[in-house]
C-alpha cells in the first residue's frame, strides 16, 4: 500500500461519496466538461476486477498541483494512521514542523560504535523515517531505529543479569541427598535424557557461587513439574524452604495434588494458598512459614501478600511466568535473601522472542516428550455434530471428552455460545445418557476443585470448561476435547488446550469448531492440523497475531515494538545484543555513557535491584 503518481482524466462524478472531490471546479475554459487533466496520488489495496481489471477500492486520493509533483514525483510519501478531524495534510504539515527541530536532538550512541555497526546518525533517521528522499535512505532509517529498539532492551536486561550475577549466594546447596534419591524411586516412569539435562543445569546453577535465574521451557506434556520438584527437593535437604507460584487457581491447586502424592511418602511438607483460602489457614500457613516448619508453599499472587514471611526462602518457582508482572516477580524473590530462581513456561518461543522476553535468563529446554505420549489427531469442522457423535463413541469405550467455550454466560455484545448455557444443552439435550460436568473461572475455590476431583475419577465422563483448563489439568483418561468458536482463540492457546488430552496411553482426537466464514481463520486453524510441533505453531501466532498478543508484553513489562519484527530483524537483534554485551563488559556502570543511561530511563527499561546515576 503506497501512493503512486501519474496523469489521468479524472470523472469527478465517479468519485462516490467523495463530496469534497466533486464539489472541486475541474472545467475546462469553456466551463463546460466536468473533465480537467490533473496529477493526484492514490493510495489503497489493489484488487482484481472483472471489469476493470483492478480496482482501488476506497482509496486516499491527493489533488496535487504542478509545481509539487515536480518536487515529489520520485519520492516516497508516508501514510499516518487518522482520526476523525485530522487529514493527511494536517500530520503530515505537523511532521514537517517538527523535524526543523530534529537537529537539535544529540544521538546517544557515540560515533565509533555507530560506525562500527554502520548506523547513521539519529538525526537523520528520524528525518528520513519520515521524509525518506528515497528506498535505500528509508531502510537505513529503518535499520537505525529498529537497532535501537533492540539494543536498549537488550541493554536493560545484561544490565540486570550483571547485577544478579554479582551478588553472591547465599544459599548453600547440596546436590544430593536421600530425598531426591527417593523422590526418582516413586516415579513410575524414567526421567527422559532431556529432563536429565535440564536438571543437571538447575543442579549446576544452584551450587554456583551466584543465585540461579533460570527459564525452563518446554512443551505440553514435557514434563517440567517433576524438573522443578526436583529442584525443589534439592533446595528442601539443604534446609530452605521453597515457593511455587501460579497464575491461577486452577493451576496451582493441580499443582498441589500432583505434589501431595509425591511429597506425603517424603514426609516433606506443603501448602497451598490462593485467594479464597480461609482467614484460619491462612492464619496456619502464615505461622508454619515463620517458624520454618513449612518446607513448600504453593499459590497464586496470595503469596505476595505482605504477611506471608518465610523465614528460610532459598528457591522460588514461577510457573507460566509471563504472566506475572516483573514487579511482582520482583515482590516474591524479596521474601528472600537472594534465593534462586526458576521460571518455567509451556509456551515454548522461538530464540528471538526468547531474547526479547527473556535476555535476562539463562534458558533451558526440555525438547523431548515421555515415551508413550500419543500423538493427538486434530481436525478443523464446521459444525459440532460429527464431533458429538465422536464423543459419545469415546466415552462408552470408557473414555472422557472436554468442551471448552470462550465464554462464562451469553453476551448481548458477542455472538458466541457460552459456557453455562451449553453446559443445559449439552446435559440435557445432546448427552442426556452421560454425567456432564461444569467449570469455569467465576466458580468458588471448591466448587472447581470439586468439578475437578469429579472429572479425574470419572464420575463425570464430559467436562464442560473454559480456558480454565489451558494449563495444569492432567488427566489422562480424557481422549477428546472439542474446542468452540476456535477462531476465537491464538493458535498457542489452542496446543495448550489441546495438550490436556493425550497425556495417557490412549489414542487422542481435537476438533477444533470454526464458526467463521473467512478463510484467514480456517488457514490458522489448518496450522493446528498439520503441526503438533510447539515452536512452529508459536511461531506461527507470532506472524499472524504479533508477539504482544500471544505474549502478552505489558503485562511482562515490556512494551510492543514500533518498528522492529522479531522474526524478520533476527540478525539486527544479534547486532544489538552484541554491542550491548559488549558495553556492559567493559563499563557495566555506564560510566562513559551518561546519554545511554538517559536514553535507558527515557524508554522505561528499569533494572530492578539497581540505579544508573
Amino acid at each position: 500500500m503506497g501512493f503512486e503518481y501519474g496523469y489521468c482524466n479524472i470523472a469527478c462524478k465517479r468519485f462516490f461519496n467523495h463530496p469534497y472531490y466533486q464539489s472541486q471546479q475541474w472545467r475546462n475554459e469553456q466551463n463546460s466538461i466536468y473533465i480537467h487533466q490533473s496529477i493526484v496520488a492514490v493510495s489503497g489495496v489493489v484488487k482484481p476486477d472483472c471489469y476493470y481489471g483492478k480496482v482501488l477500492t476506497s482509496p486516499e486520493i491527493r489533488l496535487i498541483d504542478l509545481d509539487e509533483a515536480r518536487d515529489t514525483k520520485n519520492s516516497i510519501i508516508p501514510i499516518y494512521p487518522l482520526t476523525k478531524g485530522v487529514s493527511h495534510e494536517i500530520i503530515q504539515e505537523a511532521v514537517s514542523s517538527a523535524l526543523e527541530t530534529v537537529q537539535q536532538l544529540i544521538d546517544p550512541l557515540p560515533q565509533d560504535l555507530r560506525q562500527k555497526q554502520g548506523l547513521i546518525e539519529l538525526q537523520q533517521a528520524i528525518a528520513f523515517i519520515h521524509q525518506p528522499p528515497n528506498e535505500p535512505q528509508l531502510e537505513a532509517a529503518r535499520r537505525r531505529l529498529t537497532f535501537d529498539e533492540f539494543f536498549y532492551l537488550q541493554l536493560s536486561f545484561l544490565l540486570r543479569r550483571h547485577r544478579w550475577l554479582a551478588n553472591s549466594a547465599v544459599t548453600e546447596i547440596t546436590p544430593t541427598g536421600p530425598l531426591l534419591k527417593q523422590f526418582y524411586s516413586l516415579l513410575p516412569f524414567p526421567l527422559t535424557q532431556a529432563q536429565r539435562r535440564v536438571i543437571n543445569e538447575i543442579l549446576n546453577d544452584m551450587t554456583s557461587k551466584t543465585p540461579m535465574n533460570r527459564l525452563v521451557q518446554g512443551d505440553v506434556g514435557s514434563g517440567k513439574t517433576v524438573v522443578a520438584v526436583a529442584a525443589i527437593l534439592v533446595a528442601i535437604q539443604s534446609g530452605y524452604q521453597t515457593a511455587l507460584m501460579a497464575p491461577t487457581e486452577v493451576l496451582a491447586e493441580q499443582h498441589y495434588r500432583k505434589i501431595v502424592t509425591w511429597f506425603e511418602p517424603l514426609g516433606v511438607s506443603v501448602q497451598l494458598l490462593t485467594g479464597s483460602a480461609k482467614v484460619a489457614k491462612r492464619r496456619e500457613i502464615h505461622a508454619q512459614l515463620e517458624t520454618g516448619e513449612l518446607s513448600l508453599l504453593v499459590g497464586t499472587h496470595a503469596l505476595l501478600q505482605e504477611k506471608v514471611n518465610f523465614n528460610k526462602l532459598g528457591l522460588v518457582v514461577i510457573d507460566e511466568q509471563h504472566r506475572f508482572g516483573v514487579q511482582q516477580r520482583q515482590d516474591l524473590l524479596n521474601k528472600g535473601n537472594k534465593p534462586h530462581v526458576l521460571t518455567m513456561t509451556a509456551t515454548p518461543i522461538p530464540r528471538t522472542l526468547a531474547l526479547t522476553l527473556h535476555g535476562d535468563l539463562d534458558v533451558s529446554q526440555i525438547d523431548e516428550l515421555p515415551p508413550g505420549r500419543q500423538k493427538i489427531q486434530t481436525k478443523v469442522i464446521n459444525q459440532g455434530t460429527p464431533a458429538y457423535n465422536f464423543i459419545r463413541h469415546q466415552v462408552l469405550q470408557g473414555r472422557q471428552a472436554y468442551i471448552i467455550l470462550p465464554l462464562v454466560e451469553e453476551s448481548d455484545k458477542l455472538d458466541l455460545r457460552a459456557a453455562v448455557a451449553e453446559y443445559q444443552r449439552l446435559s440435557t439435550q445432546i448427552f442426556p445418557e452421560f454425567r456432564v460436568g461444569l467449570l469455569h473461572g467465576r466458580m468458588t475455590s471448591a466448587e472447581k476443585d470439586e468439578a475437578l476431583r469429579a472429572f479425574s475419577d470419572n464420575t463425570t465422563q464430559i467436562l464442560v470448561s473454559t480456558t480454565v483448563v489451558e494449563v495444569g489439568v492432567d488427566v489422562p483418561n480424557a481422549t477428546v476435547i472439542l474446542i468452540d468458536h476456535a477462531e476465537r482463540f491464538g493458535l498457542a492457546q489452542l496446543h495448550q488446550l489441546r495438550g490436556r488430552v493425550g497425556r495417557g496411553s490412549h489414542c487422542s482426537y481435537c476438533w477444533l469448531l470454526n464458526t467463521s466464514q473467512t478463510a484467514q481463520a480456517k488457514a490458522r486453524l489448518q496450522v493446528l492440523e498439520k503441526s503438533t510441533d510447539g515452536f512452529f505453531i508459536s511461531e506461527m501466532d507470532l506472524r499472524l497475531r504479533g508477539p504482544g498478543v500471544v505474549m502478552g508484553y505489558r503485562q511482562s513489562g515490556i512494551s510492543e515494538f514500533a518498528l522492529a519484527n522479531i522474526l524478520d530483524d533476527e540478525d539486527l537483534l544479534n547486532l544489538a545484543r552484541e554491542m550491548a554485551i559488549a558495553i556492559v563488559k567493559s563499563n557495566p556502570n555506564l560510566e562513559q555513557y551518561p546519554l545511554i543511561v538517559a536514553e535507558l530511563k527515557r524508554r522505561g527499561l528499569t533494572i530492578w535491584d539497581c540505579t544508573l546515576n
